[in-house]
């Protein structure tokens, strides 16, 4: 069972740029899809951006992308979310997740796996 630890959240002002980690354990990320969520407070989780099995392929909503990078370390089995110009309404719990099919996937009940989530907050 993989478990998930994300890091790198916290308190930044708007424009301004964080990089989430998504250390993994119990099994490597390159045998996943793997994908980042957030939440805000009273919404619904809503999907951020996605890598699939390989690597090869990566998608990203379109209220991040060109600001949002995923990426992956195989070495250091982990999974990172770079963020830059960074808006008030990026602020959210910022979680990732594992999946064990092959594709970018967008759907958070598609995914096994999650880690518990770290706060970003973006100030204006």
């Amino acid at each position: 069972q993989v478990q998930l630890v994300e890091t790198g959240g916290g308190l930044v002002q708007a424009g301004g740029s964080v990089r989430l980690s998504c250390a993994a354990s119990g099994g490597p990320v390159s045998s996943y899809s793997m994908g980042w969520f957030r939440q805000a407070p009273g919404k619904e989780r809503e999907f951020v951006a996605a890598t699939s099995r390989n690597g090869h392929r990566r998608d990203y909503a379109d209220s991040v992308k060109s600001r949002f990078t995923i990426s992956r370390d195989d070495a250091k089995n982990t999974v990172y979310l770079e963020m830059n110009r960074l808006k008030p309404e990026d602020t959210a719990v910022y979680s990732c997740a594992a999946g064990s099919t092959r594709y970018v996937d967008y759907i958070p009940h598609s995914y096994d796996y999650w880690g518990q989530g770290t706060q970003v907050t973006v100030s204006s």
